[in-house]
């Protein structure tokens, strides 16, 4: 799988686009079940009836994984937002 980044601030988006590379592992679970997971990411695993479904699962929890938290402004702490697309 690839993610291509670009940062953007402020609402501009800025030259800056890097490749992350990361492996989906697959291992046979009980019942026939397709175990995924994506080892570069701790916590980032799920299962599926096909190793399609497994995909696609696995992908959604990469995504709830990098979710963003809720944004309190009030706490001090400077943000920058960056966007990933998967391009898998």
């Amino acid at each position: 799988m690839r993610w291509r980044w670009v940062a953007a601030v402020t609402g501009i988006v800025c030259g800056v686009v890097k490749q992350l590379d990361l492996t989906i592992v697959y291992e046979s679970g009980e019942d026939g079940w397709i175990i995924a997971s994506i080892p570069q990411v701790a916590g980032v695993f799920s299962q599926g009836a096909t190793r399609d479904e497994a995909r696609a699962n696995v992908i959604d929890a990469l995504g709830l994984m990098l979710s963003s938290e809720p944004v309190d402004v009030a706490d001090g702490r400077e943000r920058e937002q960056l966007h990933l697309t998967i391009a898998a």
